[in-house]
C-alpha cells in the first residue's frame, strides 16, 4: 500500500525544467522521407545542392539571343540588321542560350523585317537578360543547416536542386497516458461522477503541433499495478511519457510513488499556479512528466515541460509568444513565492490595449479557450492594481485582438448571436465579452476600458431602467444610451416548480436554496428591491451570498438542485429545460462613448441589430424583443 504524500515541493519552474532537460538523453533518429511530404519537418543534417540552378545559361526574357559585341554599332541613326541563325536566334524565357550567343534583347526592342531579318537600334551588353549558371543555387552550396524547419518555399528549392528525398529528424514518440476511475471514453454514456476523457486528445494535438508523434494510450484505472504496467511499457516504446492525473497528493494519487519505485523522481510540485502538482522523473532512462487532471493546469504544465523536450529532441529553439503591454481593467491579486498564470481577455480601446482576467479556476477549460493572452505574475510580485500597466503573452494574433469589440457589463445570450453575425459580415471582427455586471460595465466605460456595456439597472425610486445610473455615474462624459432589448426577468426553478415558488416570500417560507448574481449585477439590484418591498432581510435567504456571474450559471446551479431557485432571464431557464415564473419586464440597453457610437464599428453593429435576420434569431429564443425605433441621440443628450 502506498502512503499518501500530502506535501508538494515549491521548486522554481525554470529550475525544474532545466533539470529534466539535462536528464533527457534520447538520441534523435534520422529518417529519409519524400520532399513533397516534408513540410514542417526538421532537417537532420546540413543539405548541400547537388547541382546548380539554373544548370545552364538561361534566357531571362522572351526575345532574341545575340553576340553582344556584334551589336555595338546599333543606333537610332544607324539601325543594325541581323540574320536568323547567323547573328541571332529566337529564345523564350527559360530557354538555353546556345553558343556563341551571350546576350538577349527583349522582343519589345526588336523590329521584325521579315521571317529571317530583324532590326535593332540599341546595342546589347554581354550577359544582359541571361541567368548565368548558378544564379539561384550554386552546386555544393549549403541550402539549409541541420535543425531547420522546412517551409513551403524550402521544398521548392530542394526539388529544384534535384533532391526528391530529404533526411529529417524522426519525430519524438510521446506516450500520452490518461488515468482515473472517473474517466470514460468519448461517446460513452456519462453517469453522475463520470467524466469524458478529453485531456488526452488535447495533449496529443499539442505534441503534434510542436513536432512530436503522440501515442494516445487507453484509459488506465487508478490501480497501482495497471499504472505501473502502462509506464513500464511506454518507457520502452517512447522517447518520453506524459501521464495525466494522479500527480497531486490525493488518496489515489499513486503516480509519484510508482515513478519513485521504478526509477527516479526529480520534482514533485513547482512554484506556479495553476499547475503546481507536476511530477518530473525517469523510468528505464525515459523521462516521465506527470501532469494534473485539471485541464488548464495540465495544458500549462505540458507547455512548461513537454514542449522543451520535443524542441531539444528536434534541435530547434522553443517558440516565443508575442507580448504586448496592456492596461489592467481589474485588480489582480497574487501570492508571493509562486508564479501566477492569469488568463486574460484583451481589447483595443481608445488607442490602448485593455485586459481583464478570466476565471482563475484550474478546471475551467473555456477560460483557456477564450483567453487572448496570459499574464505571468512573477513570484516576487503580490499582484497589480486596476489601471496599472503589465506585459501579457498573446495566445491570439495581435490584429485579431485589435479588431475585436470589447463588450462588458451584464451577461446576455444575444451577445453571442451578435458576435456570430458580426463575424459573418466581417471575418476579421468579433465581440469579446466580459460578464462583470451592469455597474462594473458602466465603470468600465467611465475608465475607457471597454467599447460597449450592456446594462439593466432598475432605479427603485423612479422604477425606470438605466437612465439615472448613467446620468449619475457618467456625468460630464460624452455618452450614448442605446435601447437594445426588452426581456423578461423571473424565477428560474426546477422543472415542475416542486416548491411552488411564486414570489420572493416563498423563497424563505418554502426553504428554497437561492442562487444569487454578483454585486453590481442588474438582476442582483432587482432581487434586493424585491426583498426590501417584502420587508425581508437578505441574510434570511438561504444562498444569498452564493454568487454566479451569468444567467446560464444560475440556471445550471438550479438544474442540479430540486430545491434550487434563482432570478434571471427566460432564455437561461429555457436552455436548461427549467420552470420560469415571470417577475418583470426589463430594459437591457447598451451604453458607450459618443465617439464609439459614431464609429464605423458601431454603425455595423446597429445594422446587424436591426436586420430582420437578427430580430428573428432573438425572438426565437423566447422572452426577448429587439427595441424598435430607438432614439439614441435624444437619450444621449439626456445623459450627458
Amino acid at each position: 500500500m502506498y502512503k499518501r504524500k500530502i506535501y508538494l515541493e515549491d521548486k522554481p519552474r525554470f529550475e525544474a525544467r532545466d533539470e529534466i532537460l539535462a536528464a533527457f538523453e534520447s538520441t534523435p533518429e534520422k529518417e529519409l522521407i519524400p520532399t513533397v511530404d516534408a513540410l514542417g519537418r526538421v532537417t537532420a543534417e546540413p543539405i548541400f545542392a547537388p547541382v546548380s540552378t539554373p544548370h545552364y545559361h538561361a534566357s531571362a526574357m522572351d526575345g532574341v539571343a545575340v553576340v553582344a559585341e556584334s551589336t555595338y554599332t546599333a543606333h537610332e541613326q544607324n539601325p543594325l540588321h541581323l540574320k536568323l541563325g547567323e547573328q541571332f536566334v529566337h529564345v523564350d524565357t527559360g530557354n538555353a542560350i546556345p553558343s556563341p550567343f551571350n546576350a538577349v534583347i527583349m522582343i519589345e526592342h526588336v523590329q521584325v523585317l521579315d521571317e529571317e531579318t530583324i532590326e535593332i537600334i540599341e546595342p546589347a551588353t554581354p550577359w544582359q537578360h541571361i541567368r548565368p549558371i548558378g544564379e539561384d543555387i550554386v552546386q555544393e552550396e549549403m541550402l539549409f543547416p541541420q535543425g531547420h524547419a522546412l517551409r513551403p518555399a524550402d521544398l521548392g528549392v530542394l526539388i529544384a536542386s534535384g533532391l526528391l528525398s530529404v533526411s529529417v529528424v524522426k519525430k519524438p514518440v510521446v506516450a500520452v497516458i490518461p488515468t482515473g476511475n472517473e474517466l470514460v471514453e468519448p461517446g460513452q454514456e456519462m453517469a453522475p461522477g463520470k467524466i469524458v476523457e478529453f485531456n488526452g486528445t488535447v495533449f496529443a494535438n499539442f505534441i503534434k503541433e510542436w513536432g512530436g508523434e503522440p501515442r494516445l494510450h487507453r484509459i488506465v484505472k487508478d490501480e497501482p499495478e495497471k499504472i505501473k504496467e502502462a509506464l513500464l511499457e511506454a518507457s520502452v516504446t517512447s522517447d518520453f511519457i506524459v501521464i495525466n492525473a494522479g500527480s497531486s497528493a490525493g488518496r489515489k494519487d499513486y503516480t509519484v510513488h510508482i515513478i519513485q519505485e521504478l526509477g527516479t523522481v526529480y520534482t514533485h510540485g513547482v512554484a506556479a499556479r495553476p499547475g503546481k502538482p507536476v511530477i518530473l522523473g525517469k523510468i528505464n532512462g525515459t523521462v516521465v512528466i506527470g501532469v494534473p487532471g485539471y485541464p488548464v493546469s495540465a495544458y500549462l504544465a505540458l507547455e512548461w515541460f513537454a514542449r522543451p523536450l520535443v524542441c531539444k529532441y528536434l534541435g530547434v529553439p522553443e517558440p516565443e509568444r508575442q507580448k504586448v503591454t496592456v492596461k489592467l481593467g481589474r485588480r489582480i491579486v497574487s501570492s508571493m513565492g509562486a508564479e501566477d498564470f492569469v488568463r486574460m481577455n484583451i481589447g483595443y480601446v481608445n488607442g490602448q490595449f485593455v485586459a481583464n482576467p478570466l476565471t482563475r479556476a484550474a478546471g475551467v477549460t473555456m477560460s483557456y479557450v477564450r483567453a487572448d493572452g496570459l499574464l505571468v505574475v512573477p513570484p516576487d510580485v503580490i499582484g497589480y492594481e486596476q489601471g496599472e500597466q503589465a506585459e501579457v503573452e498573446l495566445l491570439r494574433p495581435l490584429e485579431e485582438i485589435r479588431n475585436a469589440i470589447m463588450f462588458t457589463g451584464s451577461h446576455d445570450l444575444t451577445i453571442d448571436l451578435l458576435s456570430s453575425a458580426l463575424k459573418r459580415v466581417r471575418t476579421e471582427m468579433k465581440i469579446v465579452s466580459s460578464h462583470v455586471g451592469s455597474m462594473a460595465g458602466i465603470m468600465a466605460i467611465r475608465k475607457g476600458e471597454a467599447h460597449v456595456a450592456g446594462i439593466h439597472l432598475l432605479d427603485p425610486e423612479t422604477k425606470q431602467y438605466n437612465i439615472s445610473y448613467v446620468r449619475r455615474l457618467l456625468a460630464g462624459q460624452e455618452v450614448v444610451l442605446y435601447p437594445f432589448l426588452k426581456r423578461k426577468q423571473g424565477w428560474i426553478l426546477p422543472a415542475g416548480n416542486p416548491l411552488e415558488i411564486r414570489d420572493v416570500r416563498d423563497l424563505l417560507e418554502k426553504g428554497a436554496n437561492f442562487v444569487n448574481r454578483q454585486k453590481g449585477a442588474g438582476t442582483r439590484i432587482l432581487f434586493d428591491m424585491l426583498l426590501e418591498e417584502a420587508g425581508l432581510e437578505p441574510e434570511r435567504i438561504a444562498g444569498y451570498d452564493r454568487e454566479m456571474f451569468s444567467h446560464l450559471a444560475v440556471a445550471a446551479e438550479v438544474n442540479s438542485d430540486d430545491c434550487g431557485a434563482g432570478l434571471g432571464i427566460y432564455p437561461a431557464a429555457k436552455a436548461m429545460g427549467l420552470e420560469f415564473v415571470p417577475v418583470s419586464d426589463e430594459e437591457y440597453d447598451l451604453v458607450m462613448t459618443r465617439s464609439f457610437y459614431e464609429s464605423e464599428q458601431f454603425k455595423l453593429l446597429a445594422e446587424i441589430i436591426h436586420s430582420p435576420a437578427f430580430k428573428v434569431q432573438v425572438e426565437n429564443i423566447g422572452g426577448y424583443q429587439v427595441v424598435e425605433n430607438a432614439e439614441p441621440k435624444r437619450l444621449a443628450e439626456e445623459v450627458k
